[in-house]
C-alpha cells in the first residue's frame, strides 16, 4: 500500500430502519455494507469518529474486522450524507484484494499559487478539484499533490505527478486550474461624449442589413 492500511473493528447488526440508524448513531456509532461479488451485502456498524478519522485522513483503503480472525480488505465505495449534506450518516465498502484493478476519485491536493494570478484582473479557476484515477488497490496513494506555484496560465492533468501504477483516466489536456483574465469595463470620464447623466452609455452594436431588412429606394427618397 502507498501507506499504512488502518483496521477499523466492526459488530454485525441484524437490524436496519431509518429509526435503528437513528438510535445507533445517538450511540456513536454508524451502520455500514460490505458489499462482495457473489454474496450478499452484511450491514454491520462502525465507531463514528474512528471512521470518520481515517477518512479525513485520505484512506481509502481499510481492512475491517469484526473478530472472527479474518479481517476483511475493504475500498470505501459510497458515503451518504444526510439531507443537509454536512453530516455522514452511512459508508458503504466493497470487499477487494490488494492486486485488483480499481477507479477511484481523488481530492487534489492544493498548495501555492500562480504568480500571474496576482495581476490586476487575474482570476485563478480551477474547475476539478477531483480527478478520477485508475491503478492496484495497493497503490492508492494517500493524496495527489498539486503546487501550483510554478504555473503560469493553466494546470492540466498531464502536468500531475502521479506515482508509479496509477494513471488519471481523463484526457491528459484537461484543465485542473487556470488564470483567467478579467477586463475591467471603462467609463468615460465626465463631460466625455457616451456620458449621460453620469452613467455610461451602452454602445450599440451595428450589423450589416440583409437584403430583407434594407431600405426601399422609395423610403430613402
Amino acid at each position: 500500500m502507498a501507506h499504512e492500511t488502518p483496521v477499523v473493528k466492526v459488530e454485525l447488526r441484524d437490524k436496519t430502519g431509518t429509526t435503528y440508524a437513528r438510535r445507533l448513531r445517538k450511540s456513536g456509532r454508524m451502520p455500514a455494507t460490505i458489499y462482495s461479488k457473489g454474496t450478499d451485502p452484511v450491514s454491520v456498524s462502525v465507531d463514528e469518529k474512528e471512521i470518520l478519522t481515517h477518512l479525513h485522513g485520505g484512506s481509502h483503503v481499510m481492512e475491517l474486522d469484526n473478530g472472527d480472525g479474518e479481517p476483511a480488505t475493504v475500498l470505501v465505495k459510497d458515503l451518504q450524507f444526510g439531507y443537509l449534506g454536512d453530516n455522514l450518516i452511512h459508508v458503504d465498502f466493497a470487499r477487494v484484494n490488494l492486486k485488483q484493478i480499481v477507479t477511484v476519485t481523488m481530492t487534489l491536493d492544493f498548495s501555492g499559487q500562480p504568480t500571474t494570478a496576482t495581476a490586476t484582473g487575474a482570476v485563478l479557476e480551477v474547475p476539478r478539484p477531483q480527478i478520477e484515477i485508475e491503478c492496484m488497490v495497493k497503490d492508492i496513494p494517500e493524496s495527489i499533490k498539486v503546487d501550483l506555484t510554478t504555473v503560469e496560465s493553466v494546470f492540466t492533468i498531464g502536468d500531475l505527478e502521479l506515482p508509479d501504477g496509477v494513471r488519471a483516466t481523463l484526457d491528459p489536456e484537461r484543465h485542473i486550474a487556470h488564470v483567467t483574465i478579467v477586463q475591467e469595463e471603462i467609463e468615460p470620464a465626465e463631460g466625455e461624449e457616451g456620458a449621460v447623466d453620469g452613467e455610461t452609455a451602452t454602445p450599440e452594436v451595428i450589423s450589416e442589413a440583409t437584403s430583407d431588412d434594407a431600405p426601399s429606394e422609395e423610403a430613402s427618397e
